[in-house]
């Protein structure tokens, strides 16, 4: 995916991005140690950062929860695209050299994009458990919930034609899902009004494994299994993406005590919620970020 063009940005101004920084002249590493940029559209990656958190105990962390564009997967590509080359500036001008995308949709959409244009940094992406889904499988039938801008991705379709040969592989869209999430609705009706039917017709195809192609969703792991039942396995990619990042870090130069910044371009409240669940961060504040 490519620059934004003139006749995209002149139909959507705020989508034009701010300068970014000069990571070999704005950033004093003497004074800004190393840290860890982790971003996704709302608190979905928080999954992510509490697995980094057990992996990676003395690093330095900056959070971005991008809230006032949450969720990305209904959202254009472009316009997808143009948020992570935000977040991605404003992280590096923090001090990130590594930057995880702890979101599935800004992932297939984004990262080879944001690759290319910062080439200096490393960036560790999410992308749906499609070869771990199979391999645990014993029908060969399996289940992605993801958003649609997921599902729609020549990415997601690559995975499933790489890694599912063979296996019957339901593709289900969850609209509105990341939304309640995103609200802070973590169970009860709201939650279960949106999540009800779309577990239904997992339940219909037959498959005894799903994929939870969204990081939002692993913070509702209990109410999907009440409804799908005891023998379906689900399959959450944090603490692989976790494992990745650690050996990614561990010849940087992670100078300085363990610090997180939290940030939210939306409604703090969730995300201060969530963060009461990732061990060592119990105590961080969530500060409001315009970007």
């Amino acid at each position: 995916m490519g620059r934004l063009s003139a006749a995209v940005i002149a139909a959507h101004p705020t989508l034009l991005p701010r300068p970014l920084p000069d990571l070999e002249n704005d950033l004093d590493d003497h004074i800004r140690p190393a840290s860890i940029g982790v971003f996704d559209s709302g608190v979905g990656g928080l999954s992510v950062l509490r697995k980094l958190r057990r992996r990676l105990p003395g690093a330095s962390m900056v959070y971005v929860g991008d809230g006032a564009f949450a969720p990305y997967g209904s959202r254009p590509a472009v316009q997808i695209l143009a948020r992570c080359e935000r977040i991605v500036g404003h992280l590096a001008g923090q001090g990130a050299r590594l930057i995880v995308v702890a979101c599935n949709t800004a992932t297939v959409q984004a990262i080879d994009s944001l690759r290319e244009h910062w080439p200096a940094l490393t960036f560790v992406g999410v992308e749906p458990g499609i070869k771990p889904a199979v391999a645990v499988s014993r029908s060969g039938r399996i289940a992605v919930m993801a958003t649609p801008a997921t599902l729609q991705s020549a990415r997601l379709r690559q995975l499933v034609e790489h890694h599912a040969a063979g296996a019957s592989v339901l593709l289900q869209p969850c609209p509105g899902l990341a939304d309640v999430i995103e609200a802070g609705e973590l169970d009860g009706p709201a939650l279960l009004a949106v999540l009800t039917p779309y577990c239904d017709r997992i339940t219909q195809a037959g498959v005894d494994t799903v994929v939870l192609a969204c990081t939002h969703y692993a913070f509702v792991t209990d109410a999907i299994r009440r409804l799908l039942g005891p023998g379906v396995t689900l399959i959450d990619t944090a603490a692989a993406v976790a494992e990745r990042a650690a050996n990614v870090w561990a010849d940087a130069d992670s100078r300085g005590a363990l610090m997180l910044r939290a940030q939210s371009t939306g409604d703090p409240r969730t995300m201060r919620r969530l963060l009461l669940q990732c061990a060592g961060f119990e105590s961080a504040e969530v500060e409001p970020l315009t970007l």
